[in-house]
């Protein structure tokens, strides 16, 4: 089993917008990244743990956990023209861009916040917290998903 972080603004899409999904589960589009598209593609496994991170939020900060529950497979939005995921580049015969279904596993009591990681000597380490890092998914380590659901109660 692997563990990720997978980021979404709230606006968008959130822990909460999971939680009220059928059967609280969704496909999770739109990552338009190689490198994210490849952890994706290549790595995300049935049954691997994520910590569902609110970015571009007051403050960024983990709400909660999910589950992947489908394994890579085309992302249909990026050969939907009236999709803001839509890349003409991509074709149905040969598609550029992957996504996975996530299932909702639990929110948080209590958020955590990006800075509360940042000053946890356990995380010192996490790709999350490396200046310049954008990626929207990223592996973790166990002890670091540990960590940050020990924090978030």
């Amino acid at each position: 089993m692997k563990y990720w972080l997978m980021k979404s603004e709230p606006q968008v899409f959130s822990i909460d917008d999971l939680e009220k999904a059928k059967n609280q589960t969704t496909f999770w589009d739109g990552v338009r990244n190689y490198q994210a598209r490849n952890f994706i593609r290549d790595e995300m496994k049935v049954g691997d743990k994520v910590i569902f991170y609110h970015s571009n939020s007051e403050p960024p900060a983990a709400a909660g956990i999910c589950e992947i529950v489908k394994e890579a497979y085309p992302d249909f939005t990026a050969f939907d023209p009236d999709n803001p995921h839509f890349d003409p580049k991509s074709k149905i015969d040969s598609p550029a861009w992957f996504m996975v279904n996530v299932k909702f596993v639990k929110k948080f009591s209590t958020i955590v916040p990006i800075e509360e990681m940042r000053n946890n000597k356990k995380l010192i380490n996490m790709q999350l917290l490396k200046r310049g890092n954008r990626l929207s998914v990223m592996p973790i380590t166990k002890s670091e998903f540990d960590e940050i659901v020990k924090l978030g109660k």
